[in-house]
C-alpha cells in the first residue's frame, strides 16, 4: 500500500476536518516542579481508580517520568496525571536507547519512577536486567490484545505504530525519481545519499527497523540487507523521529520511519509535499508501553501511573497534541486522520515478538560490528 496525500487534499477530501533537562508538569515553576498536590479528596473516588492506592501515591508526593515519545504528548500525560490527582510531576524526554543505558548504570537506584512511550523492545530488555518494578494494573483489562503486554507484569502497552517511508515528493519529483515502494526498492543505488534512518544504539525505532529484515530476510540476510542499505544512508539520527521533522524541509527525501511522525508533520506542520508509504509485503509496528522502574522513589505514584496510561483519559490526549499512533485500551478514540489518510491499521505483517525481544540486543551488536562500528552518521546528539 502506498499514499501520498497531500495535507491539502486530505482536508479537501475528508471534509470533516474544517530536552534533555528535566521539566515541570501541571504550571511548574522553572526549578522543574509541577503543581502541588491539591484536589486529592475528590480524586480518590474517581471511578476506576483504587482510593487506597490513590491516597498512598499522593503521600508520595510526587512523579518522576521518562518519556520516550514525543514532548508534547509527554506534557500532555504529566499535567493531566497532576490535574487528576493533585501529584506533582516532572519530565525528562530521552531516546528510548537512552533510557535503557541510564537505567543498567542507575542499576536499582532510578533517577527516575516511570517510563512513557516509545518501543517496548528497551523496556523488554530492561525487565531482563531486573530494571523493571512487577505490577499488574487493575486497569489492564482494558488493553484489547493480550501481545499488547507484557507477560510478567514489568510494562504495558499504550499504543502501536506502523512503520514505513516518509518521501519527500517535491525533491524526488525533481530527481524524476519514484517513491520506494517496498524493502528492497531502498537499496536501488538511485537512492544513494537520499535516505535517512535512526541509530541502531539510541533509537527504538532503530530497533525495529533492524528486527523487521532480519525477519524478512534471515538474520544472515537482514544483517547483509542494512549493511548494504547503509551505502544509500545520509544520516543515522538520534531519535526515530529524527527523519520525520527533516522531511518536510527538504533536508532528507526518504526516512524510514513510523507513519504517525509523518501524518504529524502534514498535519500539524503543514507539509503537504510528505508522502507516506507502507511497505507492500506489509509493514511491521512498534508497540508502545509504559512502566514503573524497579527501586523508584515514589512507587505508589508509579502505580498509579500505570493504571492512569490505560484509560481513555490518558490515551486519548495524544492525537490532540500531534501523537497519531493506533490505541490499545478499550473505548479508546482512535486517530481517524491517519486513517483517512490512508495508514491502514491492518495492514501488517506476522511479526514475531518473541524474537524481538529474546535477541535485539545481540542483533545490535552485529549490525554494528558488520558497520565497522559506526562513522560520523550515526548521531548520539
Amino acid at each position: 500500500m502506498s499514499k501520498n496525500l497531500s495535507r491539502r487534499d486530505f482536508l479537501a477530501a475528508s471534509g470533516a476536518l474544517a530536552g534533555l533537562g528535566l521539566y515541570g508538569c501541571g504550571g511548574g515553576n522553572a526549578d522543574g516542579e509541577g503543581g502541588g498536590a491539591g484536589g486529592g479528596g475528590e480524586a480518590a473516588n474517581i471511578e476506576g481508580y483504587d482510593a487506597e492506592l490513590v491516597a498512598a501515591a499522593q503521600a508520595d508526593g510526587e512523579l518522576v517520568v521518562v518519556g520516550t515519545c514525543e514532548e508534547p504528548y509527554i506534557i500532555a500525560a504529566c499535567d493531566k496525571f497532576t490535574e487528576m490527582f493533585g501529584i506533582k510531576t516532572s519530565w525528562q524526554r530521552l531516546g528510548g536507547g537512552e533510557v535503557l543505558a541510564k537505567a543498567q548504570e542507575e542499576n536499582g537506584n532510578p533517577s527516575s519512577d516511570v517510563w512513557f512511550g516509545g518501543g517496548c523492545t528497551s523496556y523488554v530488555q530492561a525487565a531482563n536486567d531486573g530494571l523493571l518494578m512487577k505490577y499488574s494494573p487493575a486497569n489492564l483489562a482494558a488493553v484489547t490484545n493480550k501481545n499488547f503486554t507484557s507477560t510478567d507484569g514489568t510494562w504495558v502497552g499504550i499504543y502501536y505504530g506502523i512503520l514505513g517511508f516518509l518521501t519527500n515528493n517535491e525533491e524526488l519529483g525533481a530527481l524524476g525519481i519514484d517513491a520506494p515502494q517496498d524493502w528492497p526498492d531502498l537499496l536501488d543505488e538511485k537512492y544513494q545519499g537520499l535516505i535517512w534512518s535512526s541509530n541502531y544504539n539510541t533509537a527504538s525505532t532503530a530497533e525495529l527497523i533492524l528486527n523487521t529484515v532480519i525477519q524478512k530476510y534471515g538474520h544472515d540476510g537482514g544483517i547483509q540487507y542494512l549493511v548494504d542499505l547503509d551505502k544509500n544512508v545520509a544520516q543515522y539520527t538520534k531519535s526515530g523521529g529524527g527523519p520525520s521533522k527533516s522531511i518536510g524541509v527538504g533536508e532528507c527525501s526518504i526516512g524510514i520511519n513510523f507513519l504517525h511522525d509523518g501524518v504529524y508533520q502534514i498535519v500539524d506542520n503543514g507539509y503537504d509535499n510528505i508522502g507516506l508509504v507502507a511497505p507492500s509485503s506489509g509493514a511491521s509496528y512498534e508497540v508502545g508501553a509504559s512502566a514503573a522502574f524497579e527501586g523508584c522513589a515514589h512507587p505508589n505514584a508509579a502505580k498509579l501511573w500505570l493504571e492512569y496510561v490505560l484509560t481513555p483519559e490518558c490515551v486519548n490526549q495524544a492525537k490532540e497534541v500531534g501523537s497519531y499512533q493506533f490505541l490499545v485500551i478499550e473505548g479508546a478514540e482512535q486517530p481517524q486522520v491517519a486513517i483517512d489518510m490512508g495508514v491502514d491499521p491492518d495492514n501488517v505483517m506476522d511479526f514475531d515478538f518473541a524474537d524481538m525481544m529474546a535477541n535485539t540486543a545481540q542483533y545490535k551488536e552485529d549490525i554494528m560490528a558488520a558497520l565497522g562500528g559506526g562513522d560520523d552518521r550515526f548521531k548520539t546528539e
